[in-house]
């Protein structure tokens, strides 16, 4: 989907997702557009890379040890599948990754050569409970992550993070409501907002911002 056809969903997406809830009327005002993206070229191993390396640690700390890894293996570029499974586990220990994180970056590149994790181009073509099946499979990435892909990268615009401490926090404070609402419950309520749950999860984290 061309770039400004993409932009102009998102601005239909907001227009409904208002309509649909008017309590998300304010924010959407005071947020301005939405700016979710959907790239035609990523690299599923590397955007999933990334992804692992910046599991509990802060942007600067990861993308430090993102950068060793880089350097270690492929001279600053991002390595290949073949490069990271040509490697030991305590070479990528080096680069600062934890033994689980280093597993899991080694399952990464085995399941990307063995056809577990799709590839961009079979991504763009799969429905989203298939992407999420397969790539869950991969040690130490579980559904949140591919569904931040699903969101940022392919750019979906029906996903609900049912299990995001933010997006729960923006909907208490968006209904005023006591208390973090249940994942299940979030589920529920989020039916008035299909097909475009992704933007409401978009802008319940702008909440928390503005």
């Amino acid at each position: 989907m061309p770039k400004a056809t993409f932009a102009s969903s998102l601005r239909t997406a907001e227009r409904a997702l208002v309509r649909a809830d008017p309590r998300f009327s304010s924010i959407v005002k005071r947020a301005g557009p939405c700016t979710l993206e959907r790239s035609e070229t990523f690299e599923p191993f590397e955007a999933l890379l990334t992804s692992i390396t910046h599991q509990q640690l802060s942007g600067k700390a990861a993308a430090t040890i993102l950068g060793r890894v880089k350097d270690r293996l492929n001279d600053g570029d991002f390595p290949t599948p073949k490069q990271v499974l040509s490697v030991r586990v305590p070479t990528l220990r080096s680069c600062g990754l934890s033994q689980a994180k280093a597993l899991a970056v080694k399952d990464l590149a085995a399941k990307t050569l063995n056809g577990t994790v799709p590839t961009a181009r079979e991504l763009h073509r799969l429905e989203n409970e298939v992407i999420i099946e397969r790539i869950t499979e991969v040690k130490g990435i579980g559904k949140w992550t591919v569904e931040m892909m699903l969101m940022f990268r392919l750019g979906r615009l029906d996903v609900m993070p049912v299990d995001d401490l933010g997006v729960r926090k923006g909907y208490s404070v968006l209904t005023k409501q006591a208390g973090l609402i249940a994942p299940k419950a979030l589920l529920f309520e989020s039916e008035k907002w299909k097909p475009y749950r992704s933007v409401a999860a978009w802008y319940l984290w702008r909440v928390l911002d503005v």
